[in-house]
């Protein structure tokens, strides 16, 4: 069971608290905030029939974690995770959606996916963000999970180039190894695309390098969300040990 924890913000009375959902009217108030920034913030196109939820086939077999504001009880960020033996119900884990994962099969069994990544934009501080790790890292323990894997994503906005670029240098030092490599389904076309621009990763993938994440091959393109995806696996052997200290609690 995930524990509750919280987080008191610097110079503000806010405190910050994350859990899991309980029950459907939590899990809506997830969708909620996911709609307002994937849809209304990022301009993704979402085909699921009720107005101001992001909800997709693969909700009801997951686990939601929230962080709420202490205050007004608002969500203000969430991450949902998916189970190897939830994904066997669904048929599999979104990411086969977007990639072949045929040389990470041996894995699954021990695997988390997490997905859904997102925080509202008026709490984007440090403190949210590690109240989300903090939370999976309790969901993996608690689970005795072994590996996390989920697509972190990059604005296609400007055609590709920034995508194209940051892959470009992260596959220098961050590419897995060969024998956990994936293979997109709709690859983003490299290509024709500039791949030499000065770039910044986005917060989500810079969090899963830190702590010590694979990029496990070339980006998927998601037509959906307008971006770029790539595929990260974290084995929670190669938490480094400072964040392993942080987020863990080990020595």
């Amino acid at each position: 069971m995930l524990r509750e924890q919280c987080h008191a913000a610097a110079h503000s009375p806010l405190r910050f608290h994350v859990s899991l959902a309980r029950g459907e009217d939590e899990v809506r108030e997830a969708q909620r905030l996911r709609y307002k920034v994937f849809v209304e913030e990022m301009g993704a196109r979402l085909a699921n029939g009720e107005a101001g939820i992001d909800r997709d086939i693969y909700d009801p077999y997951c686990d939601h974690l929230l962080v709420r504001d202490g205050d007004s009880n608002e969500v203000i960020g969430t991450y949902r995770m998916l189970t190897a033996a939830q994904a066997k119900k669904i048929g599999g884990f979104y990411s086969q959606s977007e990639f072949d994962l045929t040389r990470l099969t041996y894995l699954t069994e021990n695997m988390v996916e997490v997905g859904r990544s997102c925080v509202h934009p008026d709490y984007r501080s440090g403190a949210v963000i590690s109240l989300l790790w903090a939370g999976l890292a309790d969901y993996m323990r608690t689970h005795r999970a072994e590996y996390l894997m989920g697509c972190a994503s990059i604005s296609i906005a400007d055609g590709g180039h920034v995508a194209a670029s940051l892959y470009n240098h992260l596959k220098t030092d961050h590419l897995s190894p060969i024998e956990w490599r994936v293979f997109p389904r709709y690859p983003l076309p490299l290509e024709r695309l500039e791949q030499n621009l000065a770039v910044s990763a986005p917060p989500l993938i810079k969090g899963y390098l830190r702590v010590g994440a694979y990029v496990c091959g070339d980006p998927a393109w998601d037509p959906d969300f307008n971006t770029a995806d790539l595929l990260m696996l974290l084995p929670m052997s190669r938490i480094s040990p400072r964040y392993a200290r942080h987020f863990l609690g080990k020595a």
